[in-house]
């Protein structure tokens, strides 16, 4: 069962009432609150537990003359733990702050839907940095090509980093680490996450009900409003040159063919202006509504977090303002967007194979292999998936909306999963083929959520073993009259069967 809404270390002034406001308004009110937790970084009692250092020096050089904040999962300047860190040292020392984003030209199965909405929200980022008198700069490559030397050339005496515990971004760490001067320290600061990662647990959890205490006991020293990142007091010498957007999108080398959604706006002020939405018009529906796929109950924050233009935190904190109000629904989105959110981030941080059978419980690898040669009713190759070309209406509905727009229901997720676990040759390959479709085509695809959603779903993570049947053996099973009893599935299938049309 869900916790209780969490408690806030400090209290805030702000109204729990539901009477809706415009969002100018909303956003004056979240820049009051960061204004009324410290007017800046620098009166602000940080908390060193967010912060573990990745090499043998521990101390920024005194005679250093900047600060570098490389910047990747936390695409934000506000509410952004990594980038308030790196402006307290740089206050500190009293030297320029810099900010470096490193566009790799592709990542895994990211296309240039995904690709698109990253770098519409990093020009905020931009803008944003150039008010405050922050340089930012954009290299195209990976960052072990342009650190160091940037390092070198401005004298940096710091870099500190974000966190993210997938393999492709530890290693671009691991690589920095290796090629930095011995003397230059590295910091990393776990921005994404309410309790640091590393602090929630020193190992993997078998599940929600085991590190959800683990959390909540420590939610007092981290569930704090996050205080502004202010205007530098000590800017640049050489101007910062505008980065050449066009060119950035040139460089990269991905598929164009999978358009852009409409439906999101990319950046932070649009990211908060949708959670605005959420809490005055859908957050009362959300504890009855959220697992019908035909009501308009969720928050549809994911893009948003996934890429980091809002963190969670400031979310969590928004809709926590809600308890007395909407108690059943703010204590039910609490439960996924700090417990279960965060579990999956502990589950890629300390299992290497998070994103293949042999990082399933033992239990779960015995039924799968026990039922690797069942018979399948149907088996689909890999294009008649990804068109949804299935005899399953609802699956083929489910992926015409994520072949659409950029993102599926969550409930219908876990089915849809389920089915792909069903219709292929070997469970192997149905997980290779769900997290295909969910990289590729999905903008939170390529998230420690997304790997442990299709874990979840084929290999059993998180869960327990269930009656045994073919093929699933003794992972949970989901079937379409199970849909039928949750939802009106005719009204999703129809709602999805024209866009499949012109897909064609």
């Amino acid at each position: 069962m869900p916790e209780p809404p969490l408690k806030k270390q400090k209290s805030s002034s702000s109204s729990s009432s539901s009477k809706h406001v415009s969002s100018d308004v909303f956003l004056e009110r979240i820049k009051g609150l960061r204004e009324d937790a410290a007017s800046s970084i620098s009166d602000f009692s940080f908390n060193k537990n967010r912060v573990r250092t990745l090499t043998p020096c521990k101390k920024p050089s005194p005679d250093s003359k900047g600060v570098l904040y490389w910047m990747s999962r936390d695409q934000r300047v506000q509410d952004n733990w990594a980038l308030l860190y790196s402006q307290k040292l740089a206050l500190d020392l009293e030297v320029p702050l810099y900010i470096n984003f490193c566009l790799v030209p592709k990542f895994l199965e990211a296309t240039i839907r995904q690709f698109g909405f990253m770098l519409k929200g990093l020009q905020e980022v931009e803008k944003e940095c150039k008010s405050l008198r922050i340089s930012f700069h954009l290299h195209l490559g990976h960052a072990t090509d342009h650190l160091p030397q940037f390092v070198e050339d401005h004298n940096i005496g710091a870099i500190v980093t974000d966190f993210c515990p997938l393999r492709v971004p530890t290693k671009w760490v691991t690589d920095l680490v290796k090629s930095l001067p011995d003397e230059i320290p590295l910091f990393q600061v776990d921005a994404h996450n309410i309790v640091p990662c590393w602090e929630a647990s020193p190992k993997q959890e078998y599940g929600a009900r085991t590190i959800r205490n683990k959390i909540h006991n420590q939610l007092s020293k981290y569930f704090t409003e996050f205080p502004p990142v202010i205007q530098h007091a000590f800017e640049a010498k050489a101007p910062c040159p505008a980065v050449d957007w066009i060119e950035a999108e040139k460089s990269l080398e991905v598929d164009r063919s999978v358009k852009e959604v409409d439906w999101a706006t990319p950046g932070t002020t649009a990211g908060l202006k949708n959670l605005e939405s959420f809490i005055q018009k859908r957050l009362g529906n959300f504890d009855a509504d959220r697992n019908n796929p035909n009501k308009n109950a969720l928050s549809n924050m994911s893009p948003w977090f996934h890429f980091g233009h809002v963190a969670p935190q400031r979310a969590m904190l928004m809709v926590n303002e809600m308890k007395t109000k909407y108690s059943k629904s703010v204590a039910a989105y609490i439960e996924e967007g700090v417990i279960r959110r965060e579990l999956c981030d502990n589950y890629c941080f300390y299992q290497p194979n998070y994103d293949n059978i042999d990082g399933a419980y033992e239990w779960a690898r015995l039924t799968l292999k026990a039922h690797r040669k069942d018979k399948r009713e149907y088996v689909y190759s890999k294009e008649q998936l990804e068109k949804g070309k299935t005899h399953d209406d609802l699956w083929n509905a489910a992926q015409t909306q994520l072949l659409i727009e950029g993102k599926m229901h969550g409930f219908l997720r876990m089915y849809w999963a389920k089915k792909i676990l069903e219709w292929t040759e070997t469970p192997e390959r149905g997980l290779e083929e769900a997290i295909y479709l969910n990289d590729k085509y999905s903008l939170d695809g390529r998230d420690p959520n997304g790997y442990v959603g299709c874990m979840w779903s084929i290999c059993g993570i998180h869960d327990q073993g269930w009656a045994e049947r073919a093929v699933f053996g003794k992972i949970r099973f989901m079937n379409y009259n199970g849909c039928k009893r949750k939802f009106d599935v005719a009204a999703f299938v129809s709602r999805y069967r024209t866009q499949a049309a012109k897909l064609k």
